[in-house]
């Protein structure tokens, strides 16, 4: 499939709110969640005002013009957070373009830009039970912690 990773632009950044709910690990496709857990305040955080803190980066997939995942970071109090001035990690695509390594070339190009910031660790936080667990694993973020349902990851640049 052919794709390219980019910037996303500032008038794009509602579309995180999609890409939030389909960045949640659903084990059952027939008893999803309902669209309105990202409103809790716990999920809310990943996107609310999105582009306001000095550590908000995204970037995006584009697959013929539509914008088919993205991936994002800010420094928060999230279920990922490992301390302060270390930025966590979201990724989701829309489930029709998974399986062609757009997630990990948006890995890739946001561990790139984030040691060019001079950054020395990121984060993020994943359902042990995840398949997307061995794409972090392979992009280099090692287990460090972990819940009853997560494991808490870091990758050092």
């Amino acid at each position: 499939m052919k794709y390219s990773i980019r910037e996303m632009y500032a008038h794009e950044y509602p579309l995180l709110a999609d890409f939030l709910y389909e960045a949640i690990f659903q084990r059952d496709d027939n008893n999803l969640l309902p669209r309105a857990i990202i409103e809790e305040p716990s999920l809310h955080a990943y996107i609310e005002n999105f582009g306001r803190m000095k550590d908000d980066y995204c970037l995006c997939a584009e697959v013929n013009k539509i914008i088919a995942g993205a991936v994002w970071v800010r420094n928060i109090n999230g279920f990922g957070s490992i301390g302060d001035d270390i930025p966590e990690f979201s990724i989701s695509l829309y489930k029709k373009y998974r399986g062609y390594g757009i997630g990990t070339e948006l890995m890739k190009q946001m561990l790139r830009l984030l040691k060019s910031k001079g950054y020395k660790k990121a984060s993020l936080a994943v359902q042990k039970d995840n398949y997307a667990l061995h794409m972090y694993q392979k992009a280099g973020f090692k287990i460090i912690d972990e819940t009853m349902e997560e494991f808490i990851m870091e990758y050092l640049f």
